[in-house]
């Protein structure tokens, strides 16, 4: 398997990654209403400004989940499926980093949220 090298590569994560959670009964409530022809050129933008050093990317993620009733259950779900999503295509340096920053993206979001 190839690291994750281009945002070719990360559009492929992005779409997968958001593949399992519509069909995941846990996570798919929180996106069943969300417009993914917004949603996921932000998220590829995100994947690339985090992997790839692609300038650019300004969102403040944990402003856009604070008033969401999310659980411990949601983000170690979040965590679950992210890290499988990877590591069915991809093996590397940065697929190792994707799954360390959403860890981190995770677990900050949870810390404020409970600090809410």
């Amino acid at each position: 398997m190839n690291d994750i090298e281009s945002r070719e590569d990360i559009e492929q994560l992005v779409n997968a990654f958001y593949d399992q959670v519509l069909k995941d009964d846990i996570l798919a409530p929180f996106f069943t209403k969300l417009n993914f022809e917004h949603h996921l050129p932000k998220m590829i933008h995100f994947w690339s400004f985090v992997l790839l050093d692609e300038a650019g990317y300004t969102t403040d993620v944990t402003k856009k989940h604070i008033n969401m009733p999310l659980k411990k259950a949601h983000f170690d779900r979040w965590i679950e499926l992210f890290n499988s999503t990877v590591d069915q295509s991809f093996s590397g340096e940065k697929a190792e980093a994707a799954k360390q920053r959403a860890f981190l993206v995770g677990w900050t979001i949870q810390s404020k949220l409970d600090d809410a």
